[in-house]
């Protein structure tokens, strides 16, 4: 993380405010910025799922819920995706902002197992 006025901060900051809202309220119309994560919501859950073993996806707290479907998102799908250390760095800490004590350590091992897993079956394919 550069620093809280970095714009690429900021606006990962603003995606998981919107995803938490989301989270509750799957009614509400979904905002164009959201659209794209939305989109792969079920892949999303079902790559936590597999990392997050010991924590269905009804137990996990909303906003590291949140962060993690940011996270998973950002590795894997994004348009311009940033480095994987990028991504586990600004999910950290937005954990370390938002989320529990324990949060910031859980968000690290969730999106390193998604990240490693999704390599394993990269080279798999090769």
């Amino acid at each position: 993380m550069k620093t809280r006025n970095d714009p690429r901060h900021q606006r990962r900051e603003h995606l998981i405010q919107l995803l938490f809202e989301w989270g509750f309220r799957k009614d509400i119309a979904i905002p164009e910025e959201l659209a794209p994560i939305v989109e792969k919501i079920s892949e999303i859950d079902k790559l936590i799922e597999i990392s997050a073993t010991q924590w269905p996806l009804a137990q996990i707290a909303p906003v590291d819920l949140a962060i993690l479907r940011h996270g998973v998102w950002e590795l894997l799908y994004a348009e311009n995706k940033p480095s994987e250390k990028v991504v586990l760095d600004e999910s950290i800490e937005l954990a370390k902002e938002y989320g529990g004590e324990n949060s910031p350590s859980f968000i690290n091992g969730v999106l390193g197992s998604v990240f490693k897993n999704s390599q394993e079956a990269g080279e798999k394919k090769e």
